[in-house]
């Protein structure tokens, strides 16, 4: 892994070409890239990793894109923190309010070492991945979602992932902590601390993407058969897609609900939900990836983000899950002992 951290920052400093040219000195064009049977290649590994949030920070307001000065400053001043946390001295790690990030902004679990957040902001300059609404931002929640979203359970919810409160049972924890499903695999695909990979396979009737976080594999049939029955409902939902031209279309339903990405846990049951990914191949080098969120139980609109790709030279890398799931164990035991003391401490017996 260090070794691709490494070839991440020199590739995003130097500027290094990651695939061959179609000819002696002429770029790869997007048309030098087909299959056997006359689809866009979009086979190979694609690194997904980006600075670009998925929403546009509220202080930058109407500003869509950042300058190439402002670009270059963002990325220079990653650079300089990875090496900064990379050679200071050993520390021992302090809590906070969550556990995943300290006061200082340096993470509270791992050592900056073992995060792959990418050192470029997306090719676009984007200030956002949403690109829609114009304002970068997820659009309004419904009133429903928005009483859910601020019940006590829902807060309760929360503090438990944030790791300020003990979980009560397992469904308090998130799939990506129960090693079920991680958000990064999608759909859709989302960037995040590391694992920001996604190997592409296809064949003239199904295109495979293999997510290299929890390495979830989510086939795509392409021969026009119908969605599965409504009452079978998935962690990853059901994936059907097509060809528009030159761009793959994917369009997945019947989610389970129990997603933990886009903001979906506890908002809604997943029967309303409509995914439509959009895959461009642009040249040799670059991917851009589009997907359009549906749910109107959850949110007043439809929304869309933008997310290019870079073709990734390397081989993925196999993810094992808290090896075992021996970390479920142990909170759930930590959980059960907090509960045992509190019992003895009010004069009760377990």
């Amino acid at each position: 892994m260090r070794n691709r951290l490494h070839a991440a920052a020199l590739a995003a400093i130097a500027g290094v070409a990651l695939m061959p040219m179609a000819a002696a000195g002429q770029p790869a064009d997007a048309a030098d890239f087909r299959t056997p049977w006359g689809h866009p290649d979009l086979q190979g590994t694609w690194d997904y990793r980006t600075l670009t949030p998925l929403e546009r920070p509220v202080e930058l307001g109407d500003k869509a894109f950042l300058t190439e000065e402002e670009a270059a400053a963002l990325e220079r001043e990653t650079l300089e923190r990875n090496e900064r946390l990379l050679n200071r001295a050993a520390e021992t790690t302090s809590a906070s309010d969550q556990v995943d990030r300290r006061a200082d902004g340096t993470p509270g679990f791992y050592n900056n070492f073992w995060l792959d957040r990418g050192t470029t902001a997306v090719g676009t300059r984007r200030t956002s991945l949403i690109v829609d609404p114009s304002n970068g931002r997820l659009p309004a929640l419904t009133d429903d979602a928005r009483m859910r979203a601020e019940s006590p359970e829902a807060a309760r919810i929360a503090a438990v992932r944030r790791g300020m409160l003990p979980a009560r049972t397992y469904e308090d924890l998130d799939a990506g902590d129960r090693c079920i499903q991680h958000a990064k695999a999608g759909p859709p695909i989302s960037t995040g601390g590391y694992n920001n990979n996604v190997q592409v396979f296809q064949t003239p009737d199904y295109v495979v993407l293999l997510a290299e976080q929890n390495y979830d594999a989510r086939i795509v049939p392409l021969d026009s058969r119908p969605h599965v029955s409504p009452q079978v409902r998935q962690w990853m939902g059901d994936s059907r897609g097509y060809w528009d031209g030159d761009t793959l279309v994917v369009e997945t339903t019947h989610f389970n609900g129990k997603h933990d990405q886009i903001g979906r846990p506890l908002l809604s049951s997943g029967e309303n939900l409509m995914l439509v990914e959009r895959l461009t191949l642009m040249d040799g080098d670059n991917l851009m990836y589009e997907y359009t969120v549906n749910d109107p139980t959850i949110w007043t609109s439809a929304w869309t983000a933008q997310h290019p790709m870079k073709r990734n030279p390397d081989e993925m890398f196999e993810f094992a899950c808290h090896e075992g799931n021996y970390g479920m164990h142990g909170i759930m035991a930590g959980s059960r002992a907090e509960e045992a003391e509190a019992a003895a401490e009010a004069g009760g017996t377990r």
